[in-house]
């Protein structure tokens, strides 16, 4: 695992997005240790309130979790969708997310998140700015020998399809052979966009955690697409390298700032972490 700067390369023409990003410069680059999914949101919220206050750079984070847990979207019905006694059975946590979107089992798996400012997107609307950012994704996954690209056809975040995520691929997902590899959710907060996903090493099977069994996963890992499971730093590399590429800005390897960290252990213990938001649907 490299601690030198990631930095970008030729940018791709006619993009207006793409250049207002590379205006950006730097951004810090994050390699957390594994956390519980209550902190893990807790702390993609505590940058998203830091760099819109001015008190921390553009970011870039890459992330796991230990122990597995249910992420759900910020309008899901959690009791509704998840069956959360056998949740609770298997050790599995189950947090709301800020973002939208469905159900995503979090386990073996690279997680990567996204904070910048919106002006950096040059007033383009949500699609576009998930399709500049999956160029990111899509950039690391060809440094790691496979060749995706954006869903087609499907608006981002579809009608009830099942409360996974992974069972159906949106506009905002990336597929490779057909399959969904990686799925995405965004919010506008502030000034300031978040956005955040998956990328499995292997997938665990989530079914008996959903309240209805819906249609099965339309979706692989990367362990099943590239024939190897590779290592979580092999992945990481790829996908730092790929977004200093397809953003054209440089990534400073960095740490939390102590106000980031205090930030997160308030939002773990008084929301995070707690039924009146995990069950507020």
């Amino acid at each position: 695992m490299s601690n030198s700067p990631v930095r970008g390369g030729a940018l791709p023409s006619g993009s207006r997005v793409v250049q207002s990003l590379a205006q950006v410069g730097a951004m810090r680059l994050l390699r957390c240790a594994p956390k519980d999914g209550f902190t893990n949101m807790a702390v993609d919220e505590a940058i998203l309130r830091a760099h819109a206050a001015g008190e921390a750079p553009p970011t870039l984070r890459l992330y796991a979790w230990n122990p597995p847990a249910i992420s759900i979207g910020y309008f899901q019905r959690a009791q509704r969708d998840i069956n959360l006694e056998a949740c609770a059975r298997a050790g599995v946590d189950v947090v709301r997310r800020l973002t939208g979107g469905r159900g995503v089992l979090h386990a073996d798996e690279v997680t990567y998140s996204i904070v910048i400012a919106e002006r950096a997107f040059a007033g383009a609307g949500v699609l576009e700015a998930y399709r500049i950012l999956s160029e990111g994704l899509i950039a690391g996954l060809r440094r790691l020998g496979l060749e995706a690209h954006l869903a087609p056809g499907q608006r981002a975040h579809p009608g009830p399809s099942g409360a996974n995520c992974f069972a159906a691929a949106a506009s905002c997902d990336l597929v490779v052979n057909g399959l969904k590899i990686c799925g995405s959710a965004q919010v506008r907060r502030d000034g300031v966009v978040l956005q955040h996903g998956a990328l499995p090493l292997e997938m665990v099977d989530p079914s008996r955690f959903w309240r209805e069994p819906g249609p099965p996963p339309h979706a692989t890992d990367l362990a099943r697409a590239l024939g190897r499971r590779p290592e979580w730093e092999e992945v990481a590399d790829a996908l730092a390298a790929g977004f200093a590429e397809a953003l054209g800005v440089s990534l400073q390897p960095g740490d939390l700032t102590p106000r980031e960290r205090g930030l997160a252990r308030e939002l773990r213990q008084e929301k995070y972490a707690t039924e009146a938001w995990n069950l507020r649907r």
